[in-house]
């Protein structure tokens, strides 16, 4: 009886305190619109009514009251026997004997169909808000030019840009950048990542990341919202077929010294983003219109392309009637089998950390109540600026070259050759990504952009989105960040924890121990990435057998992909190929040196 007294009377609590608060430096007004107090807990929807009321709508979120903050029987339940996300990321991380046991036995497909429900199910589907829109409606469901919305925009109407929350001004980006994001000295990711996993990360997310401010904030280009092999195909059938060869399936190509890479745009008069100086000679002609930018971007689009023929004369063998059509939009199946299998199960397995190996089975799904389709969000577009992996300058065969040299330059394709490239990024290991002062100099202007786009967009604070994806909002500076030079110039900036950006919070979060990411990048990101790779149409029950991928061949190479692969069915040689540095070996620093893995 007592227990229970207590429990509503901390609910009561709860009701009384949740309403009036208030930021330090805004007065309380009846004026101002209760939506900006962001009043409504765990996923709680705010409806204003009239000047200064509002009503929470907890519909199915477990909990009820004024501001959805006391839990139904069953929520108390789940939240006394849930772990919290750090101890299970530590069990994740830890005790080999336990893990050895789990990944050779059936334990394997139950914890991986676990970590795909619980982690899909924090992504709504269908989609909910967009940039225009703060409520649910039909514009924000069917136009797919929008990036939707976790969280509908911050009022426009409200005291402070972040609600009511902090200082009425927000800091100059570029000086925020300047003290608390650029690089001071280069710190190398702990878990090792190599410079194959950054670009991998840049040429895998940016399919489906294509902001398209030309047509204004909040839209994309990437209009199936996915991974469709669009930086290898292209985004519209125009630039798809003056790609493609037209002939046994295969795209067009060039050759160099008897090798295959992308053809120039003589060959190809395709539009590509290059400097105005670049002869069209020297401009190769890609998927992706961007990618001429990084040789690292090159080397993926190379490979790709010699996958895609490779598969086409596979499927040629098996299939000596099937037309052009047929062969080329099946190659194109499987190379979208063959990336959803290399990201799971290579790329994901390594960010992660986790000890669990991870699996892809899209059979694990078929018993479940899951929804095949995908929207990208603008929260997912932010989180995913991983500026901190790239190092001060490259290093290729020994080559130390600098950003001047390596920029635009797709004479590095052909100088090295993609064995050595490959042998020498795999090598050279990337920047720690949270914790801070670890963006390249060279790259602080995009920092800056997403600030600004971040707030004309009137993303929530933060801690708002630490409540949507059930973790627990930082209370103070000196809780967010063991750095104490960061959290004193946050406070000086913001004033209040609750006032923090969302793109600033995640990259200055301090990182786990011995972790490339801190708490946030991980557990909002696994759920936007996993509900986009399963939601693939391919990974669905009317998709997911052999016939769709030309037999038997064509989806034992989907179930057999590794990056490993990628690269050596497509080279002469097969040189060292992970998304990790070699253990025991010296590792490629950014200024060209060596240095021990164990200094790392």
């Amino acid at each position: 009886m007592r227990s229970s007294a207590l429990g509503s009377l901390l609910a009561f609590l709860l009701l009384l305190r949740l309403p009036s608060c208030r930021g330090d430096d805004v007065a309380a007004s009846d004026s101002v619109n209760p939506c900006c107090y962001l009043p409504c807990q765990h996923w709680g929807v705010c409806v204003r009514y009239g000047e200064s009321s509002y009503e929470c709508d907890c519909t199915r979120t477990g909990y009820y009251g004024e501001n959805c903050t006391v839990p139904e029987f069953w929520t108390r339940v789940r939240h006394f026997l849930k772990p919290k996300p750090n101890v299970v990321h530590y069990i994740l991380t830890h005790f080999h004997w336990l893990w050895d046991i789990v990944n050779n036995t059936f334990l394997r497909d139950v914890l991986m169909r676990l970590v795909l429900t619980v982690r899909s199910n924090l992504i709504p589907s269908p989609p909910t808000y967009n940039s225009k829109y703060g409520y649910l409606n039909w514009e924000s469901y069917y136009n797919l030019s929008y990036y939707t919305r976790l969280l509908p925009p911050v009022p426009e109407d409200c005291p402070t840009p972040l609600g009511v929350k902090g200082k009425a001004g927000l800091p100059d980006p570029e000086l925020l950048v300047e003290r608390l994001l650029k690089r001071r000295t280069f710190r190398p990711d702990p878990q090792g990542s190599n410079l194959m996993f950054a670009f991998f990360a840049q040429h895998f997310t940016h399919q489906f990341f294509k902001t398209f401010n030309r047509m204004g904030l909040g839209f994309t280009k990437a209009l199936s919202h996915g991974v469709d092999a669009g930086h290898v195909y292209g985004d519209n059938l125009q630039r798809q077929l003056q790609l493609r060869l037209l002939k046994d399936g295969k795209l067009k190509y060039q050759l160099v010294n008897g090798e295959m890479y992308p053809p120039t745009v003589d060959e190809v008069p395709i539009r590509m983003n290059y400097p105005p100086w670049i002869p069209p000679q020297d401009k190769i002609a890609i998927g992706h219109e961007v990618f001429g930018l990084l040789p690292g971007l090159g080397m993926y689009a190379t490979l790709w392309l010699r996958e895609h023929n490779r598969v086409c004369d596979v499927l040629r063998a098996e299939h000596p009637t099937w037309d052009d059509e047929q062969l080329f939009q099946t190659a194109r199946l499987i190379i979208i089998g063959e990336t959803i299998k290399i990201v799971i199960e290579e790329y994901v397995q390594h960010l992660s950390g986790y000890m669990l190996q991870l699996k892809f089975d899209p059979t694990l799904l078929f018993n479940s109540h899951f929804q095949y389709g995908n929207r990208i969000a603008l929260e997912f577009s932010h989180l995913y600026h991983w500026h901190p992996l790239m190092p001060d300058s490259f290093v290729i065969d020994g080559d130390e070259l600098s950003y001047k040299q390596f920029l635009y330059n797709t004479s590095v394709l052909t100088h090295y050759g993609i064995e050595k490239i490959v042998a020498s990024f795999s090598r050279q290991v990337a920047g720690q990504i949270n914790g801070g002062h670890n963006i390249p100099a060279q790259v602080t202007n995009v920092a800056v952009r997403t600030i600004k786009e971040g707030r004309e967009l009137r993303v929530q604070p933060y801690n708002e989105y630490r409540k949507r994806f059930n973790l627990k909002p930082y209370a103070s500076f000196r809780e967010f960040t063991d750095n104490e030079e960061i959290a004193r110039e946050l406070e000086e900036f913001y004033g209040d924890i609750d006032a923090v950006e969302f793109y600033p919070g995640l990259m200055l979060e301090r990182a786990r121990p011995g972790a490339i990411f801190g708490e946030s990048i991980v557990e909002m990101g696994a759920p936007f990435s996993l509900k986009g790779l399963l939601g693939n149409p391919i990974c669905s029950p009317e998709y997911w057998k052999p016939s769709t991928f030309g037999g038997q061949v064509g989806f034992d190479m989907v179930n057999s992909a590794t990056l490993k692969k990628l690269v050596c069915l497509n080279v002469k040689t097969c040189p060292y190929v992970a998304f990790r540095i070699p253990h025991g070996e010296k590792s490629h620093r950014r200024d060209g040196s060596k240095a021990r893995t164990d200094e790392l």
